[in-house]
C-alpha cells in the first residue's frame, strides 16, 4: 500500500477523536482529520513527529488526513482503513496464510453478513471450501508488545462471538491482526481494557475459531505486510497509558 502526496509534520494536540491540530516544516498550523477512533494516548504526543497526507476536496473540511506517528525508530501505520486492504492483498498475493484451508482461494468478497454481523471478508476456494475473516488493525505497543483493543469494542467482541457459530455452522473462521508497525514479539489481549473480549477470544478458540496475527514494514509513503508472529492472548500486556 503506497500513500501519495506525504509531508512530516509535528502533532501539536487531539480536539476529539476525528480531528487533531499539526504543525508544518513551514510552521503554519493545520487542521488534520485523525483516520483511527482508537486512543493512540501513548504516540500521539506534543512534538511527535507525523505523517500527514495532502489531499484536498470541496466535500471535506479538513485538507489532511493523519497516516503515521513516529514511536522511538519505529513508524506505527493509524490508518484505519487500510488493515482490509493488506489483508486482502495478502491473501491474493500469499503473503498471509489461512491455516487449514487446504484449496487455493477463488473467491473473496467483503463485507458478507452471517447472522447479526457483517464479516470484513468472505472466502470460497476452488475445493468449495467457505469461510469468514474479521480484520483487526493493531495499533497499541508497548516493550515488543502488541495488543487489541486500545479502546472497548463491544462490535469487536460481538464479532468474535458469531465467528465462533460461523465454526459451528461449518465454515472457516478467523480473526486476522493486522499490525500496523514492525517491531513486535507477540500479540495479545488488552484484558485490562475488555476483559470480556479474551473470554470471548478463548471461547472461539475452543471451537476452532483461529487468531492470527501479522506485522508490518511501515515507512512514511508505504506499509506492507511482513510476517506471521505470535498470538497469545494470556501474554501479559503492560498499558503504557496507565
Amino acid at each position: 500500500m503506497k500513500y501519495e502526496n506525504t509531508l512530516t509534520a509535528r502533532f501539536i494536540v487531539r480536539e476529539n477523536r476525528f480531528i487533531a491540530r499539526c504543525r508544518l516544516d513551514d510552521g503554519s498550523e493545520v487542521v488534520v482529520h485523525v483516520k483511527n477512533t482508537g486512543r493512540g494516548k501513548e504516540v500521539l504526543l506534543p512534538n511527535a513527529l507525523v505523517v500527514l497526507q495532502y489531499c484536498p476536496s470541496p466535500k471535506r473540511k479538513t485538507s489532511y488526513d493523519l497516516l503515521a506517528v513516529k514511536k522511538g525508530d519505529c513508524w506505527i501505520n493509524i490508518d484505519s482503513q487500510l488493515p482490509n486492504k493488506l489483508a486482502v492483498e495478502g491473501l491474493q498475493n500469499g503473503k498471509i496464510l489461512l491455516p487449514g484451508v487446504k484449496e487455493s482461494l477463488k473467491l473473496l468478497k467483503p463485507e458478507v453478513t452471517f447472522e447479526h454481523s457483517k464479516f470484513d471478508l468472505y472466502f470460497e476456494t476452488v475445493g468449495e471450501e467457505k469461510g469468514f475473516i474479521e480484520v483487526k488493525g493493531m495499533t497499541l505497543e508497548n516493550q515488543g508488545i502488541g495488543a487489541f483493543p486500545d479502546a472497548p469494542t463491544l462490535r469487536g467482541q460481538k464479532h468474535v462471538r458469531e465467528l465462533a457459530d460461523a465454526q459451528r455452522a461449518g465454515y472457516h473462521s478467523y480473526v486476522l491482526f493486522i499490525v500496523q508497525f514492525e517491531k513486535i514479539q507477540m500479540a495479545t489481549i488488552h484484558t485490562a481494557m475488555q476483559p470480556s473480549l479474551l473470554e470471548e477470544i478463548k471461547q472461539a478458540e475452543a471451537v476452532g475459531v483461529q487468531v492470527l496475527a501479522y506485522n508490518c514494514q511501515v515507512t512514511p509513503a508505504e506499509v506492507a505486510v511482513e510476517k506471521a508472529v505470535p498470538f497469545d492472548p494470556d501474554f501479559p500486556f503492560v498499558d503504557p497509558n496507565v
